[in-house]
């Protein structure tokens, strides 16, 4: 006897629904039989009702509001914007002196601060060295060569941002090597 595959597929469909609707009703019966959860919310201490209604305020707000709340609290607060790479590392030894921290703030007088981290900028290209700059963009920045192509042509345009001093005077010297300039803001 022959099935068509739309039938045969059809009733393999059929099948599959009233298994997995089995699975999921014996699933529901094991999960509601057990009466506590661990590790659940409704063990925890009791939470504070304010911190409860700035939580759920927080939660109903779009991505673009909460950039904006991210940024309004950085800046009441004096957070400085830090990349992902250097959270760790400045959280470690930040956390293992924090009294020593504080006294040198309160020794020191106010200082400007140098600033560690800077954005490259690259603003033109030899015409002759086009292709060792392509090259050299495509390894900095991780991108094909078609890219790396486009954004060489499209200068002046930013390179990298929140570079470490170091390396940005090196990335500097081997752009300028090769017929680039590249700014450092």
């Amino acid at each position: 006897m022959a099935m068509s595959c739309r039938y045969a597929a059809q009733s393999c469909a059929r099948q599959l629904r009233s298994v997995a609707s089995s699975r999921a009703s014996a699933q529901m019966l094991r999960i509601s039989s057990t009466t506590r959860r661990y590790n659940s919310t409704e063990a925890a201490a009791p939470v504070n009702p304010k911190i409860a209604e700035i939580v759920d305020q927080i939660s109903q707000l779009t991505l673009l509001e909460t950039a904006d709340l991210v940024s309004t609290l950085k800046s009441k607060l004096n957070i400085p914007d830090m990349p992902v790479g250097f959270a760790a590392a400045a959280a470690a030894p930040a956390a293992a002196a924090p009294s020593a921290a504080a006294e040198e703030a309160e020794d020191a007088p106010a200082a400007p601060a140098e600033k560690t981290l800077f954005t490259l900028k690259l603003q033109a290209f030899d015409a002759a060295s086009k292709a060792k700059v392509i090259k050299e963009v495509k390894g900095l920045l991780g991108l094909s060569l078609v890219d790396s192509k486009k954004f060489v042509e499209s200068a002046p345009k930013m390179m990298k941002e929140n570079v470490p001093k170091e390396d940005a005077e090196k990335i500097m010297a081997t752009m300028k090597e090769l017929g680039a300039t590249v700014v450092m803001e």
